[in-house]
């Protein structure tokens, strides 16, 4: 790899202006294509195969507007009137009328018809049904609906408008992301001391970034893309675009600082820190095209539009950097005296000066014992709040305070009680051609069941052997205790079947996120062992060690582990939730772990793969196991503590989103990647290699000659540079 990615180098930079009109033509192209045939983001979620999919997938066929979604506009009388007054029933008759007649609403239910007044007669609600799933209502049919609910207020009324219809608005970029870029930029001057280099950093990664947008969007008339998934698309390939470029740059300058010609020298650095840039990048994409082994369309869409996001930063980290640097040449030498390592000599007999990242790994390594206790007793800590964790998909609950579907959320809440927001619909299906007898039969059982706030009459369906439930339960959609109260209807069923003769099947939108919600949770300790059964193979190839492999995934465990623990604290405990500004508190957000987990994985190799690669060099050169930490943290540990301030204010930008599933997503990884970099990469595994000494980098020889060799430092490309063309190198 390291051979073929040294003449891609050196071909990148020698028909630079073709490599980059090659990406600029791509970049048109899509977003012509994105602008011309795009269509719109789909935020559907789907769980086939589960028993609400079915049963929704079955009314989607016989009662439409029953599977599709909802609106409700929320009527609230002044103080000291009731809602029943004259003039304000006739305001609501208005606002049903006109409502009726927007687009795409195929029933309106007013309060005289559903009863839906609360008990003080302070509060109605008028029902608003759609044929067509959320991703498919049109925002002219919901202006349509909020402009009748504020003709409504003419006559004092207060109004509010909610239901499943509304939801995340998308993808917005706004001053928190142009930060978190604006403080990428600056970390990266401080890094090399050039604002040249900085930026030719930032030019690839941002060019990268939009061509992995534009593509994913162009594919929306085919594929049913999210706007989570582009949101995650732009954070990811952003981050690890600006981290790669990094990378390959920051050694291609130390190599020019020694007197290399600028061609033979990137070249150099794409075929070294190139390939470890191909290797943590696939481990990245790997880990997120994993995903889709869940079988959640919605997720398995968000996996492999992040993987996609990963591959072009990867591909022009490795392609059109080279063809930048090309434009600059000599110009990206640094100045002497800049802060890229020089060659000198330290008091002690070792090379390079001492910076403050050397002096940490040299404290670290003085004491390792201590350190590897210290880290450890602290990442437990952190990482306790989540065996806690419980998992739901966010509703209008987790939307901005001052938003109109959280005030009629919360109205309902209040006046109605939690369950009103967050309904079931019980499907019930006979052989026979009469099924309202069994149906109604069926609505008496369900009465019974504890939980139960209010079961409706039955509805019939254009099936005349099926009818629909809606049963209100006594707690909120995103509470356990609806989740056990599905768990016992779908108990019941068999009973009732043989009472009724009606077979039953729970579904609606709280059941689906419930279904999707178990089935995310099932399926955390099984990618979990992927995940950490991958990262034991891969290090142990590129690293020839017994050791590495096991501490790293240990690492990446107590990282997880931690960062899950935070979130608990912070979006589910509401520990420091006024600080930061937090809507709502509750269940996380049920796919969170198992994205923390595959992108965090990725990332830990990635640093992992650079921080212990320069300490492996100097182990093979020298045989000192313990100066071969220091000096080999001394050639990666400023580049990996920049890469990682990056990624943490790429992260931490989009923290201020109004969005609910985005939110605590950006807050993990950040968090995450701050813990795993710091605590566990800069820390622990210094100490953790101090420990263990020689042993170390030792692999039984059986073991050796079975592993393939994947060279992902290039060490053949430095060592014999006459030989870089004839055959693979070999990392040790």
């Amino acid at each position: 790899m390291a051979v073929l990615l040294h003449r891609l180098g050196r071909s990148a930079y020698r028909h630079r202006k073709l490599v980059l009109g090659i990406w600029l033509a791509v970049l048109a192209a899509l977003i012509t294509c994105a602008a011309v045939f795009g269509g719109k983001l789909d935020d559907r979620f789907t769980v086939p195969g589960t028993e609400s999919q079915r049963a929704l997938d079955t009314l989607g066929k016989t009662l439409p507007e029953a599977s599709g979604a909802d609106a409700q506009i929320v009527f609230t009388a002044p103080e000291g009137h009731h809602i029943t007054e004259a003039p304000y029933t006739a305001a609501i008759a208005g606002t049903e009328a006109a409502v009726t007649k927007a687009p795409q609403v195929s029933a309106v239910m007013g309060p005289a018809a559903s009863g839906a007044v609360s008990a003080d007669r302070s509060t109605a609600i008028v029902q608003v049904q759609y044929s067509v799933q959320r991703a498919e209502v049109r925002p002219s049919s919901l202006d349509a609906i909020e402009r009748a609910a504020e003709a409504a207020e003419k006559n004092g009324l207060k109004t509010s408008v909610g239901g499943s219809a509304y939801g995340s608005n998308g993808v917005h970029i706004g001053p928190s992301e142009i930060i978190g870029v604006a403080v990428a930029l600056l970390v990266l001057v401080v890094t090399f001391g050039s604002l040249l280099a900085a930026g030719m950093s930032l030019l690839p990664a941002l060019l990268g970034v939009a061509v992995g947008l534009a593509g994913l969007l162009a594919l929306t008339p085919a594929v049913s893309i999210s706007s989570t998934a582009v949101t995650l698309a732009l954070m990811l390939g952003l981050a690890v675009g600006i981290d790669y470029a990094l990378f390959i740059l920051s050694r291609h300058r130390q190599q020019l600082a020694r007197g290399s010609a600028p061609q033979e020298s990137i070249a150099l650095a794409n075929g070294t820190a190139g390939s470890a840039v191909v290797f943590a990048g696939s481990t990245v994409i790997i880990a997120l095209a994993a995903l889709s082994v869940i079988g959640i369309p919605f997720l398995t869409v968000m996996g492999l539009g992040a993987a996609g996001a990963v591959l072009v930063a990867v591909l022009a980290a490795i392609t059109l950097l080279p063809a930048v640097a090309g434009f600059a040449g000599t110009r990206l030498t640094p100045k002497p005296g800049s802060k890229t390592p020089q060659q000198a000599t330290d008091p002690d007999g070792s090379t390079g000066r001492t910076t403050l990242g050397v002096g940490w790994v040299k404290t670290v390594v003085a004491k390792p014992l201590l350190t590897v206790l210290g880290v450890a007793g602290v990442l437990i800590a952190l990482a306790l709040p989540a065996a806690d964790l419980r998992l739901a998909l966010p509703d209008n609950g987790s939307a901005p305070v001052a938003s109109s579907e959280r005030k009629a959320y919360d109205t309902v809440d209040d006046k109605f009680g939690p369950g009103f927001n967050g309904p079931l619909l019980v499907l019930t299906e006979t052989e026979s051609r009469s099924g309202a007898q069994a149906g109604a039969q069926a609505a008496s059982a369900l009465r019974d069941l504890k939980g139960v706030k209010a079961v409706l009459p039955p509805q019939p369906t254009h099936d005349p052997g099926q009818t629909v439930i809606q049963v209100i339960p006594e707690t909120g959609p995103d509470s356990a205790h609806t989740d056990r109260l599905v768990h016992d209807i779908r108990s019941a069923a068999p009973g009732i079947r043989e009472t009724t003769g009606a077979s039953l099947a729970v579904t609606g939108t709280t059941a689906v996120n419930i279904d999707v919600s178990n089935r995310l949770s099932d399926s955390l300790l099984p990618f979990m062992a992927i995940v950490v059964g991958l990262s034991l193979i891969l290090l142990t190839m590129v690293f020839r060690s017994l050791v590495i492999p096991l501490k790293a995934a240990v690492g990446f465990l107590l990282s997880v582990a931690a960062s899950l623990g935070v979130v608990v604290a912070l979006f589910q405990w509401g520990w420091l939730a006024d600080a930061l500004g937090l809507a709502h508190t509750g269940p996380v957000v049920s796919f969170l772990p198992i994205i923390l987990i595959g992108v965090l994985f990725g990332l830990a190799m990635d640093y992992e793969v650079f921080l212990v690669s320069g300490m492996r060099e100097e182990w093979v050169h020298t045989g000192r196991a313990r100066r071969s930490v220091i000096d080999g943290a001394r050639h990666s540990v400023r580049v990996v503590t920049a890469a990682a301030l990056i990624m943490f204010v790429v992260f931490a930008g989009f923290f201020p989103l109004d969005d609910a599933l985005i939110k605590p997503i950006a807050f993990a990884l950040a968090v995450g990647v701050a813990l795993d970099a710091f605590a566990v990469r800069m820390t622990l595994v210094p100490a953790v290699l101090a420990l263990a000494g020689r042993y170390a980098w030792w692999l039984p020889a059986w073991l050796d000659r079975l592993l393939p060799d994947l060279d992902v430092e290039g060490t053949r490309l430095q060592t014999a540079p006459e030989e870089k063309h004839k055959e693979p190198a070999r990392v040790s």
